[in-house]
């Protein structure tokens, strides 16, 4: 069966945006990269929440035609490209990116039934509002988490409204000159 994993920044007092969305906090070098790019070589399905969505169809099919891309932003639009994409938004009416779905409900069914389909696994890029409902039903099996080394002080949680208590086995802790630390936790469960 395949997995589900969270991927996302978090400031040590556990923000995934700020109080406005903003992300330009998050430290995002070399180091951080390629600790991600070492787990989404195994994914082949990419998941988004609306707004993660808008920003990522709007910000990825630019950087070809972008002459201050780098090597690896090339390769992974290309990827994010190619790559299936299924949007969770009880909001949008219709997605227009190659390779995406949409669902507006049922959102555990669709999560099962991607899990239980042939493939590599199944990464949810940011998209804090989405991993709070999926985490409620305990559909994550795998938590990938750059923490950045600053307070926010507010804005979107990664975590909120869990039920009861879930068992997580560090797997990872890796720490970059930034002062970011990767983390890669695993369902005990």
């Amino acid at each position: 069966m395949r997995k589900v994993v969270s991927l996302i920044h978090i400031s040590l007092d556990g923000y995934a945006a700020g109080p406005n969305g903003e992300l330009e906090w998050a430290i995002v070098d070399k180091e951080t990269s390629s600790f991600v790019d070492g787990f989404i070589e195994s994914v082949d399905t990419a998941i988004y929440g609306r707004i993660t969505y808008q920003m990522m169809k709007d910000y990825w099919p630019t950087v070809p035609s972008d002459p201050e891309s780098t090597q690896h932003d090339l390769d992974h639009s290309r990827w994010v490209e190619d790559v299936t994409k299924v949007v969770f938004s009880r909001t949008l009416d219709a997605v227009d990116w190659n390779n995406t779905t949409l669902v507006r409900d049922h959102y555990a069914d669709a999560i099962n039934s991607l899990k239980h389909q042939e493939g590599g696994d199944i990464m949810i890029f940011g998209s804090p509002r989405l991993v709070h409902v999926l985490a409620q039903d305990g559909l994550i099996d795998e938590y990938v988490i750059n923490l950045n080394p600053l307070l926010l002080g507010g804005g979107t949680p990664f975590f909120k409204d869990i039920q009861g208590s879930a068992s997580l086995k560090l797997v990872t802790a890796k720490q970059f000159h930034s002062g970011v630390v990767g983390l890669h936790y695993q369902s005990a469960g």
